[in-house]
């Protein structure tokens, strides 16, 4: 079982080799449309989004975001505060090993900073990668955009 400094989840985990894995990643596109009309500053919106990640992971993600803010400011988004849930499919290595998997994501967006936890889908794995399991998390600010996983095969 895999224990690190993310998080510890005894139950979830099954035994097999783990990895903890790091990097960064970038926005490629960002497609954001509101769901419905806002109101009194709220807004609903959903997101169609493609990042390239890079360090431990070299890959191609796209992801689909359905997000709702509790303040949305059009001057300035770094003002806005939302909460997000997404799945992320991502293609490409994992330290040698290619493949593909998918990932829930749940996180909010405050002060500029946007944090997430990611729990990949049970039996979302392909190739190399078909018994992957594994959670991390991710934020991104104006400086960046970090990611870290624990991964198990």
């Amino acid at each position: 079982m895999c224990k690190y400094g993310f998080i510890y989840r005894r139950s979830f985990l099954k035994g097999g080799n783990c990895m903890k894995l790091s990097g960064t990643y970038s926005v490629v596109k960002w497609d954001e449309s509101p769901i419905r009309p806002d109101s009194d500053g709220m807004r609903s919106t959903r997101a169609s989004v493609e990042l390239l990640f890079a360090g431990d992971i070299d890959a191609q993600a796209l992801v689909e975001y359905i997000m709702f803010y509790t303040n949305f400011d059009d001057r300035d988004m770094h003002n806005s505060q939302a909460k997000y849930v997404g799945h992320i499919q991502i293609v490409g290595n994992v330290k040698g090993k290619v493949g593909s998997f998918a990932m829930t994501d749940s996180g909010s967006f405050q002060g500029g900073l946007a944090s997430s936890q990611v729990e990949i889908i049970a039996g979302s794995g392909t190739g190399d990668l078909a018994t992957v399991s594994g959670f991390g998390s991710y934020q991104a600010d104006s400086k960046g955009c970090k990611w870290g996983l624990e991964l198990e095969f």
